[in-house]
């Protein structure tokens, strides 16, 4: 058991300020696990490993994931049974409200989540659907495991009303300091992302460390239709500092190119994924003429004859 008895004594408060929060559904819960678990938690944490920081885009950067928690030795492979168990799920679902939960065993994208200093977060939508069971993704639980952490380095997570409307976008924050657990509903405007981390130059050897869940339903939310897409990211907006008729300084400048050089690497990454999925989809194509020929000749053959009717073919 590895959520704190005083979170379950308390989940009908939990329940009204996850309904009632905005800029979305969420809840913040410190003391989120029984202590000395969360603590065996961080003192088992892995280390860095550059192999595991390799971007969306294809570059190294300053976030490594690892998703298999069951080979990480005993506490991460007991909390990996326990996100499976009906109690937990239960208990997040009179949290949320969201019935039938179910854990992704494989922790696609989840597991444990170490961000170094000067890496950052856009805000970004996940991915709406888990394609190998064609689950729809509906909550993110993250816990941090940060005993030490001060505001002003950064690395807040943040919940953005619209990102993609900069100069009306509500913003709130929380720090992500030891065994807080943050809880949100995710769909097409749950915004989220975290500012940079910017550590003082003795607090390097530090690093932001949190372990990602996400849960699922087999259905979508009720009275909704959910389009499958990948991760949609909003590059942060020009700094305050930037404005009409003031002489940009030379971290200015910098900050410039660094934004336009992370756009032009996700407008090329975006770009190489279409081409890869253009020259795949031939293969599927033969792949389904193979099977329905092979397995379903009869259903095959009228689909043939319904086709070339179609057509005005003979």
């Amino acid at each position: 058991m590895f959520i704190d008895p005083s979170v379950r004594e308390n989940l009908s408060a939990y329940r009204q300020a996850f309904e009632s929060a905005r800029p979305f559904k969420h809840v913040v819960i410190d003391n989120f696990l029984v202590p000395d678990l969360a603590r065996s938690l961080l003192d088992r944490f892995p280390v860095f490993d550059p192999s595991k920081a390799i971007a969306e885009t294809g570059t190294v950067g300053g976030k490594a994931v690892n998703e298999n928690l069951k080979a990480m030795g005993d506490i991460y492979r007991d909390l990996a049974e326990y996100l499976d168990t009906p109690e937990f799920l239960a208990q997040i679902s009179a949290i949320t409200g969201i019935d039938r939960l179910m854990n992704d065993p494989s922790f696609f994208g989840g597991g444990t989540h170490e961000n170094l200093h000067g890496q950052e977060l856009d805000p970004h939508l996940d991915f709406t659907i888990d394609e190998t069971g064609w689950y729809y993704r509906r909550l993110n639980i993250l816990i941090y495991l940060n005993p030490e952490w001060d505001e002003s380095w950064g690395g807040s997570i943040e919940l953005h009303s619209n990102p993609r409307q900069p100069d009306e976008n509500k913003i709130i924050s929380f720090l992500p300091i030891f065994n807080r657990c943050v809880i949100f509903e995710t769909h097409d405007y749950s915004w989220h992302g975290f500012s940079k981390i910017q550590l003082p130059e003795d607090k390097r050897h530090l690093s932001r460390k949190s372990v990602s869940i996400y849960l699922y339903t087999k259905e979508p939310p009720e009275g909704k239709t959910v389009p499958s897409h990948t991760t949609f990211y909003v590059h942060r907006p020009l700094p305050e500092s930037i404005q009409p008729d003031r002489v940009l300084t030379r971290e200015d400048y910098n900050h410039i190119r660094i934004l336009l050089q992370r756009r032009d690497d996700l407008i090329r990454f975006y770009q190489e994924r279409e081409i890869d999925e253009s020259y795949s989809l031939p293969v599927l194509k033969s792949r389904i003429k193979r099977y329905f020929s092979l397995r379903h000749p009869k259903l095959w053959t009228g689909f043939l004859r319904v086709s070339r009717w179609k057509q005005g073919k003979p």
